[in-house]
């Protein structure tokens, strides 16, 4: 049988990794697709806008409109209008989101450590140095 090429096993992992990862976040209502990650960025950033938003974790608009607006409506982010600029909104953390952070921070930890625990510490350090220098060269 032919050996899958690089492209495919990362994307069989990527799959893997979100099916397992939304299962585990389900409980706190934060839907699959990444929706950890607009939130962890408007966590990390608040008062970004939309547009801000989407350059941050790399989707397009679309997904990042249907990711907050799921994020809103399960009272992880509110939006407020751009004073500066009417047509933009501001997006923020609630309470729930302030404190759900630490969770989400172990829960990602914990994911992370499972998903590289067949690799040795020099292994994981190579792998990481690896996909930087892909993810880099596709950056133009």
């Amino acid at each position: 049988m032919k050996k899958p090429s690089i492209g495919k096993m990362l994307s069989y992992i990527h799959r893997i990794n979100q099916k397992e990862l939304a299962s585990i976040l389900k409980p706190f209502d934060i839907g699959g697709g990444g929706h950890h990650n607009y939130l962890k960025t408007i966590l990390s950033n608040p008062g970004l806008n939309q547009d801000q938003l989407t350059n941050e974790v790399k989707f397009d608009k679309a997904t990042t409109t249907r990711c907050v607006k799921q994020l809103e409506e399960a009272g992880y982010v509110y939006r407020s209008v751009d004073s500066r600029d009417r047509r933009s909104y501001l997006l923020y953390p609630t309470q729930k989101a302030k404190d759900f952070e630490p969770v989400l921070k172990r829960i990602l930890d914990e994911f992370s450590l499972q998903m590289t625990n067949c690799l040795s510490e020099s292994d994981k350090q190579q792998f990481a140095d690896l996909l930087k220098k892909i993810y880099d060269s596709k950056q133009g």
